[in-house]
């Protein structure tokens, strides 16, 4: 019996898969996750799955010229995996690397701008183009091709029956988030309580899915407003991560009672929507006890501004331009990553109450850095974190190329904020007066 299949029997057993994941501090490194959305450069249409311009295509060729691994899905090609790294089709057609775990914020941005030169090449030769948005701005999902994933099926007959948007959230969003370790519980409780604290702040910088459906959303994130809608069992800010007595098994028993999506034997997918983990657990499912490949497959269908797995994953960011990419593992790990800056972060944020915070992520995703978090502006805030997180930046101390640290990656979000805007406020005053309204300025502005 390998690991994966070993029994998971009790709330005991799930918190020491959790607890495997402690880290020692000397082995810390840092994964960053980034979504794109693809368009045929002459239509811009959405890409479908099939055919000579499809994204099984893009797939192939992306393994062809660069030696990835293929992972197929019956006779679909569904992801691509190299080096730790991984490239996976996304239910609208999205592509998303997800990076190898990487030690300098240098390597996953060298990583990450070597995959979209590299996708770049390959989606000109079949015409397709890809932006740089946290949401399509065209297409309605009704106009978005669905992707041969069973797993995505199962997903799109449940999710509409716990929010108005999650099929939005499939098929039309795309995101960047960065992956960090911990080294045991309390280490974990700091950064996830400093993590989700400081969410609504991350979310107003990187706020850029302002057009939507052929025209201004009413939101500067409409990605941020689409989880707010999706499913209210498995996402959004949790409120226990903020209690005193957080930890492993506040968060275990928090996952054990959210509704499954499916349980899986022999890459076949069984619906199990209508059972909670801790029930699978108790009872079992068609014959099928609950092992730990299971539960990691469970936790990783829940959705939480700042999920927990054997890592803690932050979530909260719209997919930006290429300069603005590199700019959101790096703020996240002066932050998380020097106990120092950490400490600042909290003291920033850990004053507001519960539905302050709440009401913070509606006003984000409908103003970005226009927002206020209780009494305080968002913008004053933000421009507070990035000087922290550029303390915890220089703390650390990881050279990068001549500099002695890695602040300079940086900069680009200190010159979003000296506009005083988030990327999606300035899209959408530039559609409304520049731009004309037109997509193919959109475009042309937000392509990769």
């Amino acid at each position: 019996m390998t690991q994966k299949e070993e029994r998971v029997g009790s709330s005991e057993d799930c918190i020491a898969f959790l607890r495997s994941g402690e880290t020692p501090r000397s082995d810390w490194v840092i994964g960053t996750e980034h979504e794109k959305i693809g368009l045929y450069a002459d239509t811009f249409d959405r890409i479908p799955y099939e055919g000579e311009r499809g994204v099984g295509r893009l797939l192939e060729e992306i393994a062809v010229r660069d030696d990835w691994k293929r992972v197929y899905e019956g006779e679909n090609l569904i992801a691509l995996e190299k080096d730790g790294a991984s490239i996976t089709l996304e239910p609208g057609g999205q592509i998303e690397l997800s990076g190898a775990p990487l030690r300098a914020i240098r390597e996953t941005c060298r990583e990450f701008n070597a995959h979209v030169d590299l996708v770049n090449e390959i989606a000109a030769e079949l015409g397709i183009i890809f932006v740089a948005l946290g949401i399509d701005p065209l297409h309605p999902v009704s106009e978005i091709p669905v992707m041969p994933k069973r797993r995505y099926e199962i997903m799109r007959e449940y999710l509409p029956t716990r929010g108005s948007l999650g099929l939005d959230m499939m098929h039309a969003s795309a995101t960047v988030q960065a992956n960090f370790d911990f080294s045991d519980e309390a280490d974990m409780v700091s950064k996830m309580r400093t993590a989700m604290g400081c969410t609504p702040i991350i979310s107003a910088m990187f706020a850029n899915s302002s057009i939507a459906a052929g025209g201004p959303a009413g939101w500067a994130s409409k990605r941020v407003e689409i989880w707010r809608d999706t499913d209210p069992d498995r996402c959004g800010l949790l409120p226990f991560v903020f209690d005193s007595d957080f930890g492993y098994r506040r968060y275990v028993e928090w996952a054990l009672d959210v509704p499954m999506f499916f349980v899986v034997r022999n890459s076949e997918y069984r619906p199990a929507w209508q059972m909670t983990f801790r029930q699978f657990m108790e009872n079992g499912f068609e014959g099928i006890q609950a092992n730990q490949a299971d539960w990691n497959l469970h936790l990783t269908t829940l959705f939480p501004e700042v999920r927990l797995k054997q890592i803690i994953e932050v979530r909260g960011a719209d997919t930006v331009p290429r300069e603005l990419i590199c700019a959101l593992p790096a703020v996240w790990k002066g932050l998380l990553y020097d106990d120092g800056a950490r400490a600042s972060a909290w003291e920033l944020v850990k004053g507001f109450t519960m539905p302050e915070r709440q009401a913070a992520q509606g006003d984000v995703a409908r103003k970005g850095l226009s927002a206020r978090l209780g009494e305080a502006a968002v913008l004053d805030l933000a421009c507070e974190l990035v000087e922290i997180s550029s303390d915890g930046l220089r703390a650390i101390g990881e050279p990068s190329g001549s500099a002695p640290d890695e602040r300079g990656f940086l900069d680009p979000l200190r010159a979003q904020l000296e506009l005083g805007r988030s990327p999606g406020e300035i899209q959408v005053e530039s559609w409304n007066g520049a731009w004309g309204a037109s997509p193919e300025r959109l475009i042309e502005f937000t392509r990769y």
